[in-house]
Parts: C-alpha cells; structure tokens; sequence
C-alpha cells in the first residue's frame, strides 16, 4: 500500500493514489494538473521515507476535478442584557482533487 502525508492548504493530508480530496480553494480550472511539492512523509510497500520538513525530490500529481461550497455553517452572536443579536452562515470554498501519481 502506497500512501503519502501532504501539507496542502494550511493542513496535512493523508493521501492514497487513486482517491479524492477536498480541500480548501486552489486556483485552476477543473482538469487542470497540479503538483504538490510538500511531501511530508511518504511509505511505499516496504520503504519509508520521512521529510525533514520536506522530501526534496518527490511530488504529487493530483488533477482538479471540480470546485464547490461546503455545508453551511451558522454563526450566532449575542451580548445578554443589550438586545443584540446576529445570525449570518460561511460557506467555505472547496475544490475536489484526484491523486493521479507520486513523481519521484
């Protein structure tokens, strides 16, 4: 089993080759290929490489499959004994990758 911890968009990501990831926006239009350049950690079968921070020489390939908005979250603020209060929802923008391959 191959798989590869990636730092995309402020977070690490555990990926495998073959699945789909959402993630937080990335710029491009679906179809696009993009490379993601820090790989954290990556294990194949047997062979464990470890980044310090970063391995230097291996990329994901990873293609952008469509962009959405999240489910709505709802945020709510009041301050008791002054008859305020505020309701208004975030929808954060996401974008759905397909992990194509790991370049080495």
């Amino acid at each position: 089993m191959t798989y590869a911890i990636i730092e995309a968009g402020g977070k690490q990501i555990w990926i495998q080759l073959g699945q789909f990831y959402d993630i937080n926006y990335i710029h491009g239009d679906p179809g696009d290929s993009i490379y993601f350049n820090r790989v954290l950690f990556l294990k194949d079968k047997d062979d464990i490489q470890i980044g310090m921070p970063c391995l230097q020489k291996v990329k994901i390939k990873a293609k952008i499959l469509r962009h959405f908005k999240g489910r709505k979250i709802i945020v709510f603020k009041m301050k008791p004994k002054k008859n305020m209060r505020s309701k208004s929802g975030h929808r954060q923008k996401l974008t759905r990758l397909l992990i194509e391959e790991i370049v080495r």
